[in-house]
């Protein structure tokens, strides 16, 4: 592997994220220089300086191997992460070393987790750089990237193939460049409805523009520290709900909608098994809230419980209730939907929606195999046939998934955790979801745990964002052959 040719790659990636620490200076200046200028103008100015010295003194290529395509990919994720924690660090406050990797990575991740204790006391202008960091990572750092960096020939497709998962590729039958249009064109144009429909629907512009941000991003990052409860407002929530739930679906099937080709919303198996898990959960544990009285209406009851499964179910972790005080029943099924999540190919997180399709299938081909020995049955998502090598990853991805879940579990328990604290959390960073339950609810923090578990939680959430064999891949690449 080539070692300088991933520093170069890396060096682009962070003069693209320099942009952003510039823009989010902007938006302090604009808010009479806030104490948050000089630490995001010096964060800027830090990162370009660092990223542009490899554009200097190494030689462009035109080609890179997949070992070199990992490496950037996780190199890029790594130091996006590093440089998010300048403007933190330089500001102060409640940042110390790994409260500002922790919130740098939640960012990036789109985890949503926080270590802040009082949100509301941030200048707009570190608000603004966490909603951005959010915002960056929903459609990949590298993916991102890509759009804007100078042509790269064949090195597109290998850090796509690297970057988004074989399953979120199904539905795009496009050249690489194409696809990053596409992305980028969905994902942007998201995000600007929803800022004016929020602002439509009562809040201030820049509150529309980083919930917006954070909602599409399905992050989860709030300028409150109510989160949405804040408004206590329907049509606020509906709005976010559209955005979350439109986020969590397959990009390139949002694409196919809008310019009016078959393989849309309304024809995707997936989709549909997306929609309708959210609507049945959300009734069930509607019901079971207006059964212990914790709401007094269906109605009402309806309202919070969709709300949060949608925000679950998507992986941004936006909170309207506090769900630690809801019932037993109801908190299963939330971590069940914080286990499944959204579809391949979209900015949640999670196991996928695809995942469980096609491991479902699978099982049930089994069965049948069982009965019927000699016969030929294939497995379909979408119409689309899934030969073996497919499947067989997803089978290793959802037994992967589970043993770090109860690593991650054993971990946050040794260090003193509860147990619903610590298998929830892991679960939580390993699914980019944000909230888990007990000392880690919706309306709480991870501000409380030790710095291991925090370190604990960033690892997790790291190897989550890149599909977990993204991250491990790379740990063993001197054994590659």
């Amino acid at each position: 592997m080539r070692v300088h040719v991933v520093i170069r790659y890396i060096g682009m990636v962070m003069q693209f994220i320099a942009a952003f620490m510039l823009a989010s200076a902007v938006v302090s200046m604009l808010n009479g220089y806030d104490s948050a200028y000089y630490p995001l103008l010096l964060s800027s100015f830090m990162t370009a300086l660092l990223g542009i010295f490899p554009l200097f003194f190494v030689e462009k290529v035109s080609e890179i191997t997949t070992k070199e395509g990992y490496g950037i990919v996780v190199g890029s994720w790594l130091v996006a992460c590093i440089v998010g924690t300048f403007p933190y660090l330089i500001w102060g406050g409640e940042f110390t070393m790994i409260n500002a990797w922790f919130e740098s990575v939640s960012g990036f991740t789109t985890t949503g987790a926080s270590i802040l204790n009082d949100i509301e006391f941030l200048p707009r202008g570190l608000l603004f750089w966490r909603a951005s960091s959010a915002w960056i990572g929903g459609i990949g750092v590298v993916m991102f990237a890509l759009v804007i960096l100078p042509s790269m020939g064949k090195s597109r497709h290998m850090l796509t193939s690297v970057e988004m998962s074989s399953i979120a590729k199904d539905n795009f039958h496009y050249r690489s460049m194409v696809i990053f249009r596409i992305l980028v064109l969905v994902y942007a144009g998201l995000t600007l409805a929803t800022t004016l429909a929020l602002k439509y629907a009562g809040m201030t512009w820049f509150d529309a523009a980083t919930h917006a941000m954070s909602s599409c991003g399905t992050c989860g990052f709030s300028t409150k520290n109510l989160s949405v409860a804040f408004w206590d407002n329907p049509w606020i929530e509906a709005i976010m709900m559209t955005a979350m739930t439109l986020s969590a679906i397959h990009f390139g099937i949002l694409y196919a909608t809008l310019t009016g080709r078959r393989n849309n919303i309304f024809r995707s198996e997936v989709v549909r098994t997306f929609i309708v898990m959210m609507l049945v959960i959300s009734i069930i544990i509607a019901i079971s809230l207006v059964a212990q009285d914790i709401y007094p209406t269906f109605g009402e009851a309806m309202r919070h419980a969709s709300f949060q499964v949608v925000s679950i179910s998507s992986t941004s972790g936006f909170a309207t209730a506090d769900t630690n005080t809801w019932t037993p029943v109801a908190i299963v099924l939330l971590v069940f939907c914080s286990v499944i999540c959204g579809c391949a190919g979209s900015t949640s997180g999670g196991m996928k929606v695809d995942r469980l399709l096609i491991a479902s299938k699978v099982i049930r081909n089994r069965m049948k195999i069982q009965l019927h020995p000699n016969a030929v049955i294939r497995t379909k998502v979408d119409g689309m046939v899934q030969d073996d090598g497919v499947q067989s990853l997803v089978m290793t991805f959802i037994v992967s998934y589970i043993m770090l879940v109860l690593i991650g579990t054993i971990i946050y328990t040794i260090f003193g955790c509860d147990l619903l604290t610590g298998f929830t959390a892991s679960i939580s960073c390993l699914s980019n979801v944000g909230p888990g339950f007990g000392e880690v609810g919706s309306l709480d923090n991870f501000a409380n745990l030790p710095g291991i578990l925090k370190l604990n939680s960033t690892m997790l959430m790291l190897i989550g964002r890149l599909e977990i064999f993204g991250f491990i891949q790379l740990l063993f690449i001197r054994s590659w052959r």
